[in-house]
């Protein structure tokens, strides 16, 4: 819900007071401003009275309900992460897998810091962008409310346009601008005068809502909340029509008058989730359809727009396909993984009316792509701006990739060994489950064993003991089995500092880049911890550095695992596979 932004920002006043989770981290971390949100006893009250009715029934969280808005009781509840966990399943059902949650009465601090660390990444696994992740704020949810304002939810939001390139800008809106779009198309067909261009100024007087529900729910409404002269009078009014739809009052007439955007920005929402008016034209609604990408591609742009949100960029991802085109995105993408390679002079800044501006982005996309030893064949900044999805997901799998084992290599600062490849991510895994004692091994990142999710479980048990409740496992046998198992993997990876983007469905399906770029995060976590017990496995080097450079120094390389790892038919890992222009075989 959009209430996030506080709920977040509280969560990191917690851990400010708790001393912060050391962990809370993994691949990337964004060197970005620290934005406070202070939380004025209107917007307070409001969050409590969403807590007390989303998680009354909860088994574990009713013991400390209800809250008790006029006193500190939410600050002090929060200060384990059980109830900021549980929120973001409340927002995003199933984001945690409540198993891994540490929910004992009495949380050492490094069970608190666990369950703090698991719900940072899982936030940002929901669309949150983080802000100094770890013991800052996090702020713009997009979260519950906000999270049928697009076309694969509501494809009746299709009657709100009337072209194909109408249907496109629609696409590439954030959440909150689609709710403009809706609440403008309604009042425009009940005679309201004026543009709503925002959730503060522009409805603080309740007439913009009057018109609204006598539009949306004529059955409800009547004349007196547009005769009322009073606007809290009016205000009262609205929020009397509004509960016989359903919506929940979370927002007083105070916080129309005073122009509170947070909470009018939840009530529109909420409107629109009971009582959207939009109607069923079949043939645009077929055109919505067909607009829609299959359940692979949407994964994978799923996977790359959350990973773009988490880097800290200026510009929030909204759609991958859509916001990419001009070239902006993908310039400060490449800024954030490899510092100081764009040419800002060069490059032109969003509202880009010139195409050929669009087109000069984008060609330096594709140069700063090959400086990377990026494998770029027939790739010109055009096929960026005409939205090739193929070949946009291509070049973001390989960004992601670069990025990844850059980090990697930055921890083999003290070792003169070679580059780290798939091959050295895959070996190292298998030798930290095979020292560990553990009987799992896999071939490579498409091994079908892997579906299980023993694997993975044996792995996180390996590079930290506690982690893994083993009651818990399943044999991974049945579907369901393997789902329970894959979810429990992600949480848990979450839980140790892992941000990563996967979904249940990746583990079960074996998705090769999935699973890479899991066990590179679950790698990239163990190397950075304290020393621990096991020696890593010597491959001649007698590099004699301490224990993080000889783990990844020492890694063996085995040129037929490379092969197997990073075969070109199967995934194209492999930085030399090319990828081709419409003509060639699609590279994902």
């Amino acid at each position: 819900m959009i209430e996030w932004q506080a709920h977040l920002s509280l969560q990191a006043r917690v851990m400010e007071k708790s001393g912060g989770s050391k962990n809370s981290s993994s691949f990337l971390k964004a060197t970005t401003t620290t934005v406070h949100h202070a939380i004025n006893e209107s917007e307070k009250a409001s969050y409590v009275a969403h807590i007390n009715s989303y998680l009354a029934e909860d088994k574990f969280m009713k013991q400390f309900l209800p809250i008790d808005a006029s006193t500190n009781a939410l600050f002090d509840l929060a200060k384990d992460g059980v109830l900021l966990c549980k929120l973001i399943n409340v927002a995003v059902p199933g984001t945690i897998d409540e198993r891994a949650i540490n929910t004992k009465k009495v949380l050492n601090p490094w069970e608190r810091n666990e369950n703090h660390t698991l719900c940072l990444n899982s936030a940002k696994a929901i669309g949150c962008t983080v802000v100094n992740i770890g013991t800052q704020d996090l702020v713009e949810a997009r979260i519950q409310l906000l999270a049928d304002l697009n076309l694969k939810k509501t494809p009746q939001l299709v009657e709100l346009v009337e072209d194909s390139e109408d249907v496109e800008e629609l696409m590439g809106l954030p959440p909150e601008k689609v709710l403009l779009k809706w609440m403008n198309f309604h009042l425009k067909k009940a005679g309201y005068e004026k543009q709503v261009t925002n959730f503060s100024s522009d409805v603080k007087d309740g007439e913009a809502y009057a018109y609204l529900l006598n539009s949306l729910a004529p059955e409800h409404s009547g004349p007196a909340s547009l005769a009322a002269n009073d606007p809290t009078e009016r205000a009262n009014l609205v929020l009397e029509q509004a509960e016989k739809l359903d919506c929940k009052r979370y927002l007083t007439p105070k916080d129309i008058v005073e122009g509170s955007p947070n909470l009018n920005l939840a009530f529109v929402a909420q409107i629109f989730q009971h009582r959207n008016g939009l109607t069923v034209d079949s043939k645009k609604m077929s055109f919505a359809e067909m607009m829609t990408d299959d359940a692979q591609t949407s994964r994978e742009e799923r996977c790359f727009r959350l990973w773009i949100n988490s880097l800290g960029t200026a510009t929030y991802v909204n759609n991958v396909f859509e916001d990419v085109r001009n070239g902006w995105v993908l310039l400060e993408v490449l800024d954030k993984v490899s510092p100081g390679s764009v040419n800002w002079k060069q490059a032109t800044k969003p509202p880009i009316k010139m195409p050929f501006r669009k087109v000069e982005n984008c060609n330096q996309v594709i140069k700063i792509g090959k400086d990377l030893k990026l494998s770029l064949v027939n790739v010109a900044g055009n096929d960026i701006v005409q939205g090739n999805k193929k070949l946009i997901i291509a070049y973001l799998w390989q960004l992601m990739r670069f990025s990844m084992l850059q980090l990697l290599k930055n921890l083999r600062s003290h070792s003169q060994g070679k580059e780290i490849t798939d091959a050295d991510i895959l070996n190292w895994a298998n030798n930290k489950v095979k020292r560990a004692g553990r009987t799992s091994q896999i071939e490579s990142f498409k091994d079908k064993n892997i579906s299980s999710g023993i694997f993975f479980l044996e792995l996180l048990s390996a590079v930290e003991t506690r982690v893994v409740n083993w009651s818990l496992v399943t044999k991974g046998e049945t579907e369901e089995d393997k789902k329970l198992n894959a979810t429990y993997i992600i949480s848990v990876a979450r839980k140790l500092g892992c941000s990563i983007f996967l979904l249940p469905e990746d583990i079960m399906e074996v998705n090769q880049k999935m699973i890479l770029t899991l066990t590179a995060s679950i790698m990239y976590w163990s190397l950075q911890q304290p020393e621990d017990n096991g020696t890593p496995e010597a491959s001649g080097e007698g590099v004699k550095e301490n224990n993080l450079a000889k783990e990844v120094s020492n890694l063996a390389i085995d040129d037929t695992v490379s092969e197997n790892a990073t075969s070109l038919e199967d995934g194209n890992l492999e930085p030399s596979a090319e990828i081709e222009n419409e003509a060639a075989p699609s590279p994902v």
